[in-house]
């Protein structure tokens, strides 16, 4: 097997990784930062078995539905504020702890590097808390899930939708202990980019860093920002001046199959989606304190299940889907790519952080962001008069 699909179809979900009887795949990353699976020619014995697992190569048929949709939010204070939208993620979690299950999530390593790891305690549970907006490395998590499920115990696997779609795939068949919960995924960008951003950080501060928040709720959940604790200082910058949330919302650092996404559908193979409520003024104003409201989207029985448990623990109010997703266009629609990410691409390795930023992804001018803060302004001061 030389090739096991277009690079550019790619979405690095590790599905191939983990299938191959012979380990003759590695992934490995590219001149962009994203990681890509490499065939060992001398070990591959061209059994085919990656092919059929890779999940854009053996697309899930969209099949209609009937799914229910949520406004929600925790009602426990410190998890919902620790949480990057209404805290509806711990409250899964655990549950599934709770029948001695395990849990996969995207967490830290000791650099800051984003990977897919399990926790079997609800202390575990704190490292997946939270947005992290570069792709997580999957690694074994795969093989991981398998062999917890095949000692029967229950696993709550959260990723992306191409993660849930990679997991399935290799899985091969349903099984009655596992549940599964996505996003509505911007799209995931570079981990050379992100790697140079925490360079940047620790060289300017002349500290090591110690936590990260990228989705940091201390100005509210409509305006967040990242913040950093180093040994003794912190930084934060809201989303619009810090350079690494600038870059990732422009969509100029995103992986290439972002742009083509062969997952954003409005039915899932997930039991539950998860995302922020955006647009939750629309629709729901008395759910909106700006702390953070969830869209909770149930796809399956399994999802129901998990649902009607949390529920004595959230405030909630059941929204029209087709509504909600008005407002969350991400759900079914790619990221649209800039014309000159191949540009930025080629700089990464050229340029600092701070110049390939200025040059590709430059703040808007002080005329602009005073016009787009004063619309803000009327815009709460238009919803608090409505009636």
């Amino acid at each position: 097997m030389k090739e096991i699909l277009n690079k550019n179809k790619c979405s690095g979900c590790h599905a191939c990784y983990n299938i191959c009887p012979k380990n003759a795949i590695s992934m490995v990353e590219d001149e962009a930062g994203f990681k890509y699976p490499v065939i060992d020619q001398k070990k591959c014995i061209d059994c085919g078995m990656c092919k059929k697992a890779c999940p854009s190569t053996n697309k899930s048929k969209e099949i209609k539905k009937d799914i229910k949709a949520y406004a929600a939010y925790n009602k426990n204070y410190d998890e919902r504020i620790n949480s990057s939208s209404g805290g509806m993620f711990i409250l899964l979690a655990k549950e599934i702890i709770k029948r001695n299950g395990v849990v996969f999530g995207a967490s830290f390593d000791k650099n800051f590097d984003v990977i897919h790891t399990y926790a079997e305690t609800e202390e575990e549970l704190k490292q997946f808390m939270g947005s992290k907006y570069t792709q997580s490395t999957i690694g074994s998590a795969y093989k991981k899930v398998k062999g917890f499920l095949d000692k029967d115990r229950y696993v709550l696997f959260s990723g992306t939708p191409c993660q849930i779609e990679g997991l399935k795939s290799f899985l091969k068949k349903d099984y009655d202990k596992l549940y599964t919960q996505d996003i509505i995924c911007h799209g995931v960008p570079s981990s050379k980019v992100w790697r140079k951003y925490l360079k940047y950080q620790e060289d300017k501060s002349k500290e090591k860093i110690k936590n990260i928040s990228f989705r940091n709720k201390d100005h509210g959940w409509s305006m967040f920002g990242m913040k950093i604790l180093f040994d003794k200082n912190s930084y934060y910058k809201n989303l619009q001046d810090d350079i690494y949330l600038r870059t990732f919302l422009k969509n100029i650092c995103l992986r290439e199959s972002c742009y083509n996404c062969d997952f954003k559908k409005k039915y899932r193979i997930s039991d539950i989606t998860l995302a922020d409520y955006w647009g939750i003024d629309h629709v729901h104003k008395d759910m909106n304190d700006n702390k953070g409201t969830s869209l909770i989207i149930v796809n399956s029985k399994k999802g129901k299940e998990l649902f009607e448990l949390i529920k004595e623990n959230i405030i909630y109010i059941e929204t029209d889907i087709d509504i909600a997703l008005k407002y969350n266009i991400a759900m079914t629609k790619s990221a649209i790519k800039v014309n000159n990410r191949e540009d930025y691409i080629n700089d990464i390795d050229n340029m600092s952080i701070e110049e390939i930023t200025k040059k590709y992804v430059p703040k808007p001018n002080i005329i602009k962001r005073g016009i787009s803060f004063g619309k803000r302004c009327i815009k709460k001061l238009l919803n608090k008069m409505s009636f």
